[in-house]
């Protein structure tokens, strides 16, 4: 049976250093990037190849309700699944 997988997850945030902590602190390892004359930005490569990246908002680009869900290890949470929200009030699900 045909899959999928996740390629890349892009969030647009006005809080670009808020989100890249929080997240970091989940246990993604961030990169600072710049593709040409792109908006610099942050990346963190995740299990199967996927991308999770951070980009600053613009008027024409902003990240609204948005449900993540990360399974991470090592992040010296509790065991157990837990409902967060990042800087911006988005829900993030970790769990094992």
């Amino acid at each position: 049976m045909p899959g999928a997988r996740v390629e890349s997850i892009v969030v647009y945030t006005t809080r670009v250093e808020e989100c890249r902590a929080f997240y970091a602190g989940l246990g993604l390892e961030f990169t600072r990037e710049r593709h040409g004359e792109g908006s610099e930005h942050y990346a963190a490569v995740l299990d199967g190849g996927g991308v999770f990246e951070i980009y600053p908002a613009t008027p024409t680009r902003v990240t609204g309700a948005l449900r993540i869900g990360l399974v991470v290890d090592g992040t010296g949470l509790p065991p157990g699944r837990r409902t967060l929200r990042d800087p911006d009030g988005r829900t993030v699900v970790v769990g094992p």
